[in-house]
């Protein structure tokens, strides 16, 4: 039985945002030494849940874990994901979907945010205006 694995994002209509939850994906499948692994998108990005857990399944994946790339459980997540999981497991009757808790409450996320913190102060002079944004292109 192989298990898939989508990391599910809101999606963007700016394509480089969508390029690094796919490098995200990527990143997963490499480090965590798992085969089967697709980025996916609410809206505003392909592919779609439907069609990540369609090529999942094509490579021979029963099971699928949902992974949103998500900060918190918001309303994208409480109302949006149960009713597309639903949907994509009537589209996928061979398939079982599951989906894990978003990002929020993860202590590496306060881990992160500490690091960035940090970032910001030693690189304050970096900036030449006030509310320049330091360290994005």
């Amino acid at each position: 039985m192989k298990t898939g694995i989508v990391i599910f994002a809101h999606g963007s209509s700016v394509a480089s945002a969508n390029d690094a939850v796919r490098a995200v994906a990527d990143q997963v499948a490499r480090q965590g030494g798992f085969e089967l692994v697709e980025a996916a998108f609410l809206e505003q990005g392909a592919p779609d849940l439907a069609g990540a857990v369609a090529r999942l399944a094509a490579r021979g994946a029963s099971r699928i874990l949902v992974t949103p790339y998500f900060l918190t459980l918001g309303l994208h997540l409480q109302r949006d994901l149960p009713r597309i999981v639903a949907d994509v497991a009537r589209i996928e009757p061979n398939v079982e979907i599951r989906v894990t808790p978003p990002l929020d409450g993860h202590p590496a996320m306060t881990q992160a945010l500490i690091e960035r913190v940090r970032e910001g102060e030693l690189n304050w002079n970096a900036a030449p205006h006030d509310g320049e944004i330091i360290g994005i292109p």
